[in-house]
């Protein structure tokens, strides 16, 4: 847990100001997610029928889990970390949009920093449309 908690704060620290906005994380969101989890979060985006698998409510995962949004799972199935069986392992529809080797200089600590921040703007949109 502790090291969880780390990770997370550790992510608010290196994230860019602008990522903490919350158009960021819609603009991301629209771009990267409604196509399969529709325009609200409720499922149903324009490709869901091309699944074979039902895509999720987003705005019930706090519901889903006690009331308390799971930010640390969240952010685990955006980067990739833990594999959702409709996305075959880490989210193929992102391509490297979420990991630093998208950036130019991979290895450099500015890529970390902007991959890190899309991934909490996101993670942070998702826990905002939560109902």
């Amino acid at each position: 847990m502790t090291r969880s908690l780390i990770l997370v704060a550790s992510l608010f620290l290196a994230m860019p100001a602008a990522a903490q906005a919350p158009d960021v994380g819609k603009r991301l969101y629209d771009e990267s997610c409604a196509g399969c989890h529709g325009a609200s979060g409720k499922g149903g985006g324009e490709i869901a029928g091309l699944l074979s698998v039902q895509t999720p409510d987003l705005t019930g995962l706090a519901s889903r889990n006690d009331g308390k949004f799971p930010m640390l799972q969240v952010i685990h199935i955006i980067d990739g970390r833990t594999g959702v069986r409709a996305h075959g392992g880490p989210m193929p529809v992102f391509g490297s949009l979420y990991t630093s080797s998208s950036m130019a200089g991979p290895d450099s600590y500015g890529a970390v920093v902007e991959v890190h921040g899309r991934i909490l703007a996101l993670a942070n949109y998702l826990e905002s449309i939560q109902q």
